[in-house]
């Protein structure tokens, strides 16, 4: 069996991998185990220094690897950079905080001496989607490897070059032979990782029930998962707000990576106050963007990932004006040569609960806009949604909307005046049908150690 990547610009194989067989993958897992059993004992200076070096590294191939996204995905080049450059500083977040986050903490109790360790656990499994290839795999990687973990890749078929990349350059950063490894498989040989024995932990980005079945059969071999899924992310305008900077950061927040991320602004919840004057401000915004070779430097959004999933997204929108929406901008599939993925930045408006763009995510560059009478309505729509991962609030009032970001909005993460984004010194991750668990930090380094009790009397 083999898979191919495929250029989301043109429909062109950019080239076949040969698929490992299921011997090859137990001996990569077991590989990787015995690389651990040696790479645990490692103190944190060895392991702050191989992840300063892996930043470097990154820093220096960052115009490659864009490039690389751009082939394989779509990614516009700037926005690659942009990806590199996050993995670079996460790499050197971790570097320089690991040691703290893993110190003992010293707990007073009736014992002469009591303290919580933090120990790694072994070799954790990472199943990751297409739609950022290195930043949702390093993420994962620089805590996990410097708490003295190691780790398999299982990455999304469509980026197995970025996944080949990935390992080049921990190899290459001197990281000691096979503490990371990855797969080359299809999705259907990951229900056989999970069970090898030597797998202690899966972290899973990618769909609501892609995470189901993952989380069901983990559970059922009692292994710690983290779940980051999908999310329809609410932007709350109040009639306050600075109106042109929320349009701004909005259409921003829509289009990120081309629309496909998962706390990409999805509705656009507007007091009725201003929802005229915010939706010409935003339509513009929107309509501004250039569409165009990824590879170019001027692009703003790319193709899709795929032309299946850019023919799903085109049926959403259909269905959801077929439901009642109205489309005031795009809607359709561009006429452009060759067997692309790309779609035209779309707004639907008059949505309400019971159309398609209210109740599901859409993954691609729609925005879906919903009327609200008054602020209590907003933020009752705002939590009218089975995710929970990201939430903004638009408001000149900063009391009050610290109190509706803190106390009101039900999510993982909740900004003010600012697109949802990940920070490495954030905690990043959702509720509901958005997961479980939390990534970077210092709460996402604690997911995958043993934090374990020592008592001396």
């Amino acid at each position: 069996m083999s898979i191919s990547s495929i250029n989301p610009v043109n429909g062109a194989i950019i080239k076949t991998y040969q698929e490992d067989t299921e011997a090859l993958i137990d001996q990569k897992i077991d590989q990787v185990h015995q690389a651990w059993l040696s790479y645990k004992e490692t103190d944190f200076q060895s392991r702050s220094k191989l992840l300063l070096q892996v930043s470097k590294l990154l820093i220096e191939r960052k115009d490659q690897l864009a490039e690389l996204m751009a082939l394989e995905m779509g990614k516009p080049l700037k926005a690659g950079v942009a990806e590199v450059v996050k993995c670079a500083s996460v790499c050197e977040y971790y570097a320089k905080n690991g040691a703290e986050f893993l110190a003992d903490q010293i707990i007073k109790t009736s014992a002469t001496k009591s303290y919580v360790s933090f120990q790694p656990i072994g070799v954790v499994l990472a199943i990751m989607p297409w739609n950022f290839p290195f930043w949702q795999v390093f993420r994962f990687f620089a805590p996990a490897l410097i708490a003295g973990n190691c780790g398999v890749l299982k990455h999304s078929s469509g980026v197995t070059g970025c996944a080949i990349e990935i390992e080049k350059v921990i190899v290459d950063a001197g990281f000691p032979a096979n503490v990371f490894k990855t797969l080359i498989c299809s999705s259907k040989a990951i229900p056989k990782v999970i069970e090898n024995p030597y797998i202690k932990a899966v972290t899973l980005t990618g769909s609501t029930e892609a995470g189901k079945k993952v989380a069901e059969q983990a559970g059922e071999l009692i292994k710690k998962t983290v779940l980051e899924l999908g999310g329809s992310d609410p932007y709350v305008i109040l009639e306050d707000a600075d109106l042109e900077k929320a349009a701004k950061i909005c259409a921003e927040a829509r289009l990120i990576n081309n629309g496909q991320s998962c706390i990409a602004a999805k509705r656009f919840i507007v007091v009725k106050k201003v929802e005229e004057q915010f939706t010409q401000l935003f339509k513009a915004e929107m309509a501004s963007k250039k569409t165009g070779d990824p590879l170019q430097n001027d692009t703003d959004l790319g193709p899709m990932a795929r032309a299946d999933l850019r023919d799903e997204l085109h049926q959403q929108v259909l269905k959801s004006i077929e439901q009642g929406a109205k489309c005031i901008l795009g809607g359709e599939i561009p006429s452009m040569e060759g067997d692309n993925a790309y779609y035209q930045p779309t707004i639907l408006t008059h949505v309400k609960k019971g159309i398609l763009a209210y109740d599901e995510e859409i993954f691609g560059p729609v925005a879906a806009i919903i009327s609200a009478e008054d602020t209590e309505d907003a933020i009752r729509i705002a939590n009218d949604t089975n995710f929970g991962l990201g939430a903004a609030v638009f408001t000149e009032n900063a009391a009050l909307a610290e109190d509706i970001a803190r106390n009101k909005l039900a999510a993982g993460s909740c900004f003010v005046n600012e697109g949802v984004k990940s920070d490495p010194a954030l905690p990043f991750g959702g509720i509901n049908e958005s997961g479980y668990g939390r990534e970077l930090s210092m709460f996402g380094i604690h997911e995958f150690v043993n934090i374990k009790t020592v008592y001396i009397k």
